[in-house]
């Protein structure tokens, strides 16, 4: 018997954040960002909606290798760049732009002789102090990369690293990007999804559109239906027992909650082991039947306990949703202190994917 633990993903909801995310750009090209199985949501399900982005961004040689089998012709970017100089071969089979943040990256290219695309991205790093040359740097790696054979534009990129929370430091960055970069020809990418939202001096001529994508809000303070956003996946288990417990008695393993009357529990075939945080709190709202419950005790590996003493018409074999419509991913995610694009990446094969048609 199949253990009912299901992701359904709705790809239409994916092509509607598409459009919403043209508005808000308005004249940018948008970079669809793919990576990580389009954020958990199965890139192979919802790709035909992703495909009618401007282009496509991956962070492995081996999620471009994926789309490239889909038989798709889409330009895709290498956010991150070869990690060899051996990699450069693959690249160039697989047709992809590259991102250069390092020298040595550049050198790769120079002893190679040729980009293996016309369009190649220069990242500088503003601030974010993870990948990317120094500001000081930009001119002449610039210049360099302006005269490699087979090289008609270079783009120029940053990456911000508080978009949507801090906003004195996105201006500081932009402000240090365009100092470093005054001169340079080639078309500028900043904004990622939060500010694609928050700063529109941050558009641009790419805006690089991640989470936004899949109906998740990048912003603390907002859900994607706030947004106008259609969340993309639904999480959903199945109620396999149902349990009294009485006043006093504790939950799960380390007793972490106790019962402060008597209650019914059920007993939910999902935990850990399917990619649901064992880091999740006593009361993370869970769905059923059309009610908010709540979550009691420790998640384990293969189960999570909730409480339905206030539900009596709960019966074994009720779905039960984790996250979806109703209750949304990124309030979820606060009750396990952390943020709503790792609950979607971190669910783990045991999960049962159904895309919709």
């Amino acid at each position: 018997m199949p253990r009912n633990t299901e992701a359904f993903i709705d790809p239409s909801a994916v092509e509607h954040n598409l459009k919403q995310v043209r508005r808000w750009a308005g004249t940018s090209n948008i970079m669809a960002v793919v990576k990580a199985d389009a954020y958990g949501h199965r890139l192979d399900g919802c790709f035909d909606a992703l495909a009618q982005a401007d282009l496509l961004a991956v962070a492995t040689l081996e999620e471009a290798r994926a789309i490239r089998q889909l038989g798709a012709a889409t330009p895709i970017v290498l956010l991150e760049g070869v990690a060899h100089a051996q990699d450069l071969c693959a690249a160039e089979a697989l047709r992809l732009e590259l991102v250069i943040h390092s020298r040595y990256q550049l050198e790769a290219l120079q002893q190679r002789g040729q980009s293996p695309t016309p369009r190649v991205w220069l990242k500088i790093n503003t601030g974010m102090n993870r990948l990317g040359v120094r500001p000081g740097e930009a001119k002449s790696m610039h210049t360099e990369l302006s005269q490699l054979p087979g090289v008609e534009t270079v783009c120029l990129m940053s990456h911000f690293a508080s978009a949507g929370a801090s906003p004195s430091t996105t201006k500081d960055q932009i402000r240090c990007f365009d100092q470093a970069t005054e001169g340079l020809a080639g078309p500028h990418c900043l904004a990622n999804s939060a500010a694609l939202l928050t700063e529109p001096s941050a558009h641009r001529d790419w805006v690089r559109a991640g989470l936004v994508l899949y109906g998740v809000s990048p912003l603390p303070d907002q859900t994607g239906a706030d947004l106008g956003l259609i969340p993309a996946m639904s999480l959903e288990a199945e109620l396999i027992a149902i349990n009294s417990v009485f006043a006093g008695e504790r939950v799960g393993y380390g007793g972490r909650f106790e019962a402060p009357e008597d209650m019914v529990l059920g007993v939910v075939s999902i935990g850990y082991g399917d990619g649901y945080p064992r880091a999740m709190q006593d009361g993370a709202p869970v769905w059923v039947n059309g009610q908010i419950t709540r979550l009691v005790g420790r998640v384990s590996m293969d189960m999570i306990t909730i409480d339905l003493t206030d539900m009596p018409d709960a019966a074994i074999g009720d779905r039960v949703r984790l996250w979806g419509p109703a209750l949304p991913v990124e309030t979820v995610a606060r009750w396990a202190e952390t943020i709503p694009y790792e609950l979607v990446c971190r669910l783990t094969r045991r999960v049962r994917y159904n895309i919709n048609p």
